[in-house]
């Protein structure tokens, strides 16, 4: 695998590395030495899939609060989504910072988005699914999350009118 640093203080884009022949290809997408050997984090306690029908659809920006904070790598396996990570650690040197790539299906690029950070995406094509590995269990009293326009954070989305769910649009200014 390939880890890609980003602007953001231990996040990292992961491409896996294609063996190919007559067949087709084979990659890892995850190897526990690997991510362990950089010092991310190398526990995996779930794994969530996410459908989304709708071109436009946006879900974040999602976290879990402490103790119950989660490391996630997201990719995604039909389709295209602008996927966003916002540092919200504030011993951070890139606290209250982003940063976004593009996932699809054909770019097989990952997103490793440690614990402290809220995440979030918006889709670029319609029938998207996105499949995360989690390191913690999802704990609802846990959740919560930052509006997706705080101007506090001034993300530079792709779309302007996103579909959104009741939750994701009414969550409070970022107090930091």
């Amino acid at each position: 695998m390939i880890f890609n640093a980003t602007n953001l203080r231990d996040a990292f884009t992961v491409e896996p590395e294609l063996l190919g022949d007559v067949r087709g290809s084979f990659a890892r997408t995850w190897c526990r030495e690997e991510f362990a050997e950089r010092g991310l984090n190398a526990e995996l306690a779930q794994c969530s899939l996410s459908y989304n029908r709708d071109r436009g659809t946006l879900r974040g920006m999602h976290y879990q609060r402490s103790p119950h904070a989660e490391t996630k790598l997201v990719r995604v396996t039909r389709g295209a989504i602008y996927d966003v990570a916002l540092d919200l650690r504030p011993d951070s040197t890139t606290f209250c910072q982003w940063s976004a790539v593009e996932l699809t299906a054909d770019n097989r690029k990952m997103f490793y988005i440690p614990e402290g950070f809220a995440h979030g995406f918006v889709t670029l094509t319609d029938d998207v699914e996105v499949f995360y590995q989690i390191s913690v269990p999802y704990e609802p009293a846990s959740a919560t999350g930052v509006r997706w326009d705080d101007p506090a954070f001034n993300i530079d989305w792709p779309v302007d009118q996103p579909l959104l769910s009741e939750r994701d649009a009414v969550f409070p200014d970022f107090q930091p």
